[in-house]
């Protein structure tokens, strides 16, 4: 992963203070110059912050003026990459606070030239956060704009739960304003567009499950194959929580005449660092085929004692009447910097379509 320097470091902004000297060289930019001297000990965050605070001391105090010189530097080639991030918050923080009414919209239309730069997506929260039914009055409109970057914008940009970014209180008390959105946008010709609006409906899945897969079931009449991958992505989180009428939207019902045999471990002690490998066979007793959606279930031993349940996806499997399926993984206790493994007893089951089977106990040690 790229590092804060590579970013957001002193030659990028050095290379921003250039592109506004080219778009108002009346102005200094001694601020903006000098924002990078704490650098050394921020991370990439407080780094925007810097600069996006410079920026507002060395702009003109008026939000008018200040667009002016941004869409002066826009004509330069040079002025993009991550400088634009700090940019755009200054666009939106100077716009919200004008007195000025039509500075609201102008400055949500600045944010979508700034967009195919570097996505405004953390930028337009501000907006969000101030009048969220005025800001997507702007933002549906988005979703015809011919740049797939700005049809993207208006879908990340109004994710409930959008990583890195300031939460939007209205955002996650009202899942289902956004819906109109993500219903233009999950056939979007293009995938970057159509994956933004399947992660969005994943953030409304944690918050409304039900208009999720309502919302959902609507995308999938259309019947393609595109949908259903859209739809698929969109619903991970309910899939993988074992979500009764998730599944179900892609013919995973309750299984039925099920023989399930196993989990057979091997070992039964592993240490941190290596490899836990697990067999078991489904066999399909009924007289009608079946899908099966098969997951697994790791019980993680936490610090206080306590198991924590972790899906992981296995395989989907269409079985036949009498047909069986034989299943094997070996899963690795490698550490990883998103866990910390505790030695204790811990738990590894099946899960088929939502459904939980073979429950079986291993002792993992320290390394």
């Amino acid at each position: 992963m790229p590092t804060a320097d590579e970013l957001l470091g002193p030659e990028v902004v050095a290379r921003l203070t250039e592109c506004l000297r080219g778009a108002d060289g009346r102005r200094r930019w001694v601020s903006v110059e000098a924002s990078t001297a704490g650098f050394a000990e921020q991370g990439l965050s407080e780094r925007v912050r810097a600069v996006q605070a410079a920026l507002l001391e060395d702009l003109p105090p008026s939000y008018a003026a200040s667009a002016r010189i941004v869409r002066r530097a826009l004509r330069g080639e040079d002025f993009d990459g991550w400088m634009i991030w700090p940019v755009g918050e200054a666009v939106a923080a100077r716009a919200v606070a004008s007195e000025h009414d039509d500075d609201f919209e102008d400055g949500l239309a600045l944010l979508a030239e700034l967009t195919p730069r570097l996505s405004s997506e953390f930028a337009i929260r501000t907006f969000l956060a101030a009048d969220l039914d005025r800001s997507l009055r702007t933002v549906r409109t988005w979703t015809e704009h011919p740049d797939e970057h700005v049809r993207r914008l208006a879908s990340e940009g109004t994710r409930p739960r959008l990583p890195w970014a300031r939460r939007v209180r209205e955002l996650i008390e009202r899942p289902g304003v956004t819906i109109p959105i993500l219903d233009a946008l999950h056939d979007d010709p293009s995938e970057y567009v159509r994956r933004s609006a399947a992660n969005h409906l994943n953030d409304v899945s944690r918050l409304d499950p039900a208009l999720a897969v309502a919302t959902a079931r609507g995308w999938l009449r259309e019947g393609d194959a595109e949908s259903a991958r859209t739809v698929k992505r969109a619903l991970r989180t309910l899939i993988k929580g074992a979500d009764s009428d998730a599944l179900a939207l892609f013919g995973f019902t309750a299984p039925r005449d099920l023989v399930v045999e196993g989990i057979l471990l091997e070992p039964e002690v592993v240490r941190v660092g290596e490899a836990l490998g697990f067999a078991a066979t489904i066999t399909n007793a009924g007289t009608t085929a079946c899908d099966l959606a098969i997951d697994y279930v790791v019980g993680h031993r936490k610090a206080n004692g306590e198991l924590s349940p972790k899906v992981f996806k296995l395989t989907t499997v269409r079985l036949e009447p009498g047909e069986r399926a034989e299943l094997s993984r070996r899963h690795s206790f490698k550490p990883i910097t998103t866990r910390r493994y505790y030695p204790g007893p811990h738990t590894i089951e099946l899960q088929v379509n939502g459904a939980r089977f073979g429950l079986a106990e291993f002792e993992l040690l320290a390394p």
